[in-house]
């Protein structure tokens, strides 16, 4: 019989500002949207307190009535964490598939006791990077998800539930509500209730015959015989990009073409390091400007170009290149624009582009040089060695007012977490210093 374990960071945003001020445990917080806009992270005690995905400025008063600790999202600390977790989990398992950036399956096939061995895993994650997890157990994919929901609120299960052989999995099933199972959504959920399928096991009971004609769909069949616990969710395995964006809302308007052309050059940056981590080149390159259009004064435009490069390429200086050309093109003067972004199109594998007799880089060479870039990058954070086009000081750039400061001090952390102390960028305390 298979066995899978659905791997899920509790409030994981929060979990990792708590990870730089352990003074946090136990308080309510919550992380913001991209400019501070919107709450996006809620730890359990935020949420006992009926904060949901709302506008910031709408929750104020809430906020500081209960001394609700807030900041700003900080993506790169949370990826190396994120990143930090995965690998702890490869000690445990190879089968390992990552489903999102808390989220991971493991295959448990074999294990004789998967409830102790959860447990290990559960410590060990929390001893080596301070994050909390949940672990749900299950035959399939779809019933872990019914276990690590459960988990996660039962205090008798401390954090891991085994679905497996539990006489119990009835019991679960009715009180986890059907728009709740993985796969189904708010959207179906409505027209299910409206059938009276209400919950996972009514679900799991209603005939093949009935959703057939009702609903007519293989994800859903498919989802339905995951909860009779028959496994037929295909492997999650990583989908090969058909293109890589990287945009930007700017924390404040922008007029002139010398900032649009630093904010061009760091998202072509960020854009083509995404790329050469999938492995792939890019032989088109997709470039937008557009102003607010929801501000009521003042003209209105936005405007995007594509175009196809001569060869595929994923040397970050080239590709800057093109999108100056097509920023040039399509830039106006007079107007404030508030949002930016590239896209870097038409990819494919780097392993089988053939160099074309016009191409005038050496293109051994420039992997090379590229391949060192981002691995300063990776290790000691984004942006620690940069191309001088995307400038210095950036008036536009995202607002994080209230973005974590981590402090010198990493007593009672393990040599785990110690690694590689990481500022409010993301970048090494230590390396930056130095440079």
């Amino acid at each position: 019989m298979t066995l899978y374990a659905l791997v899920d960071c509790n409030s994981f945003f929060c979990s990792c500002e708590r990870v730089l001020n352990p003074s946090l445990n136990g308080k309510p917080v919550i992380v913001l949207s991209n400019n501070d806009g919107v709450v996006v992270a809620r730890s359990k005690e935020a949420k006992a307190l009926g904060i949901e995905w709302n506008p910031f400025y709408k929750i104020r008063e809430l906020v500081k009535q209960h001394n609700v600790q807030y900041f700003s999202s900080n993506y790169p600390f949370y990826k190396e964490m994120s990143g930090r977790v995965m690998h702890t989990l490869g000690t445990f398992t190879s089968k390992l598939e990552h489903y999102s950036i808390d989220e991971a399956f493991l295959d448990l096939t074999g294990i004789q006791n998967p409830d102790a061995y959860a447990r290990q895993i559960k410590q060990t994650i929390q001893q080596w990077t301070g994050i909390p997890v949940s672990i749900g157990i299950a035959q399939t994919r779809t019933l872990a998800k019914v276990a690590n929901r459960l988990a996660k609120k039962s205090l008798k299960a401390q954090g891991v539930l085994d679905l497996s052989h539990s006489p119990y999995l009835d019991l679960a099933l009715s009180r986890t509500l059907v728009s709740d199972v993985w796969g189904i959504g708010r959207r179906w959920g409505r027209k299910m209730e409206a059938a009276g399928i209400k919950t996972a096991l009514d679900l799991k009971n209603t005939p093949d015959s009935l959703l057939i004609k009702q609903f007519n769909n293989v994800v859903l069949m498919r989802t339905v015989y995951e909860l009779r616990g028959v496994s037929c969710v295909p492997p999650i395995v990583p989908v090969v990009s058909k293109s890589i964006m990287s945009s930007l809302s700017f924390g404040a308007y922008v007029e002139t073409l010398t900032e649009l052309k630093q904010a061009i050059a760091m998202h072509t940056t960020q854009a083509a390091q995404k790329m050469r981590l999938e492995g792939l080149t890019a032989r088109g390159v997709y470039v937008f400007i557009k102003t607010n259009r929801y501000r009521e004064q003042g003209p209105q435009y936005s405007n995007g170009l594509h175009l196809t490069l001569p060869y595929s390429t994923d040397l970050t200086s080239e590709l800057i290149h093109w999108a100056m050309e097509a920023l040039e093109q399509i830039y106006r003067e007079g107007y404030l624009y508030n949002k930016s972004g590239v896209m870097l199109c038409d990819l494919s594998p780097a392993n089988e582009i053939q160099v074309s007799l016009l191409d005038p880089y050496d293109r051994e060479r420039t992997t090379e040089l590229m391949g060192a870039l981002d691995r300063i990058n990776q290790r000691y954070g984004s942006g620690t060695l940069r191309y001088g086009a995307e400038g210095f000081s950036k008036r536009w750039k995202m607002k994080q007012e209230h973005i974590s400061r981590r402090g010198n001090s990493t007593k009672g952390l393990s040599p785990f977490q110690q690694m590689t102390p990481v500022n409010e960028l993301g970048m090494s305390l230590q390396v930056v210093k130095t440079l």
